[in-house]
């Protein structure tokens, strides 16, 4: 390339473009503000629970096994790794580019010729006839010198964007960390009601024998029999659709942790469930460092940032350095030659007529910056109102339980009293059943609101940035 000359005319666009620039190149700061503390309770329960790990803090060694098998095989997070390791790679190839480029290079011919006719040439060097060789060597070189920095920018934006990613990474491992303990709890939710289900087709069956044995006795009418067995049929239905339920549950779960093969039989999501851990005390401003998606929110502000400089840079001369060095071998029917060279050159390019199209390309740069701004912004939002959310139900989740424990076990005692004046003959069928259905509404109200606190509690420990190891990721 010809060196560039710039022309009197090219010096002024070149002053106004860079004064612009100047005056823009900062990109709009974030609102990042946030009420100083959560609402709902005034002070969380504290614990000493580590947050990148937090589902160890069920106790549920079988539920921990699944998060890890899910962490290490699903699919999504082996994407999101791969998807790492390339923009690693990419990061690489962006910074190599501002350094010298060059390869070298050898090459070598062998020529035989026989003359087949003629006035046949024997003078020294120029005969027509035999073999001759040619040997090359050359090391070319170009690189770009960059004294507006581009180089460095353009390896800060690729670096923001490996850390984006990385973010992005972290982000697929707390979400499928969540949804294994989700559909684990979901499961045993499932369990916990096939189990009632069929404790009450038991119930309705023993009602049911007692219920003939006294019509055969002439001691209660017929239809009590017959309007039992309509509540036996309820029951045993149930049964069915709940088993269903919860094999369907078993191989999501199955399918989150890399185990599509296995049978569903080989989850044991026994019909219990216990109270969910205490989450530690959180700060809205905690957000910012606990987040995998707030944090990579900020990542790519910083990789636009630096991206909309390296595109100002471009309005800048360029300029190139070329030297080369290379070696030379021929050898003829009576002649040989060795030669050696040596090249220094370079160039200048200064955009002129491609400035229109720099300045609409920094503009939309601009515009992208101000997006990401933006979105951190939201992403910031977001993470506050799920955190604020998932700890005000949380809490009124545990309330909920307590309550409902309490009516429960007064419901049951109300059933077991009428079931034995029933058995007596002191009361009829429908004071029996009432006591029954009663006890049955509270025990799966409070079953639900069991496994609803600890679905709850997962969404807690995820919202506040839980499942990643935050401390090894300096802010940058």
């Amino acid at each position: 390339m010809r060196p560039a000359h710039l022309a009197p005319a090219t010096l002024p666009l070149l002053v106004v473009a860079a004064l612009a620039l100047s005056g823009c190149a900062v990109a709009r700061k974030p609102d990042l503000r946030l009420p100083v503390a959560f609402e709902g309770p005034a002070a969380p329960p504290a614990g000493a629970i580590a947050l990148d790990s937090w589902w160890t803090a069920y106790g549920d060694a079988e539920l921990t096994g699944l998060v890890e098998q899910a962490l290490a095989r699903n699919p999504d997070v082996r994407t999101a790794r791969s998807r790492l390791d390339e923009v690693k790679a990419q990061r690489i190839s962006a910074i190599a580019q501002y350094l010298p480029q060059g390869d070298p290079t050898y090459s070598s011919r062998r020529t035989h010729t026989d003359q087949l006719g003629g006035t046949v040439v024997s003078i020294p060097g120029f005969s027509n006839s035999g073999t001759s060789t040619n040997q090359a060597a050359n090391f070319n070189v170009s690189w770009e010198v960059d004294p507006f920095g581009r180089g460095f920018f353009a390896g800060r934006a690729a670096t923001a964007e490996v850390a984006r990613v990385r973010y992005a990474y972290e982000n697929t491992r707390a979400s499928i960390a969540a949804q294994t303990a989700d559909a684990w709890f979901q499961a045993k939710g499932f369990a916990i009601q096939l189990a009632d289900a069929r404790e009450t087709a038991r119930i309705e069956q023993d009602l049911y024998d007692v219920a003939t044995k006294r019509a055969k006795a002439g001691i209660a009418a017929t239809s009590d029999a017959d309007r039992i067995a309509g509540d036996l049929a309820q029951a045993n239905a149930q049964v069915e659709g709940l088993q269903a339920q919860l094999q369907v549950e078993k191989r999501a779960i199955l399918i989150l942790a890399g185990r599509v093969v296995e049978p569903t039989a080989n989850i044991n999501s026994t019909p219990d469930v216990g109270q969910p851990p205490a989450v530690p005390p959180s700060l809205p401003s905690d957000l910012l460092q606990r987040r995998p998606d707030v944090r990579g929110a900020q990542a790519a502000l910083r990789s636009q940032k630096n991206q909309k400089i390296i595109d100002a840079l471009a309005l800048f001369p360029s300029f190139n350095f070329t030297p080369g060095i290379g070696w030379q071998k021929v050898k003829q029917p009576g002649f040989s030659s060795t030669s050696q060279n040596w090249v220094l050159g370079g160039s200048i390019t200064q955009p002129l007529l491609s400035i229109p199209r720099l300045l609409a390309e920094w503009k939309a740069q601009d515009a992208r910056t101000e997006q990401a701004v933006t979105a951190y912004e939201k992403t910031v939002q977001t993470a506050f109102q799920e955190a604020e959310s998932a700890l005000v139900n949380l809490d009124a989740d545990r309330r909920r339980v307590v309550i409902l424990t309490d009516g429960e076990a007064r419901a049951r005692r109300g059933y077991a009293a009428a079931r034995i004046g029933y058995d007596r003959g002191f009361n009829d069928l429908s004071t029996t059943l009432q006591a029954e259905q009663s006890w049955r509404a509270v025990r799966a109200q409070l079953t639900a609101a069991q496994v609803q606190a600890l679905r709850r509690s997962v969404q807690a420990y995820k919202a506040i940035g839980g499942g990643w190891p935050a401390q090894t990721y300096a802010a940058k």
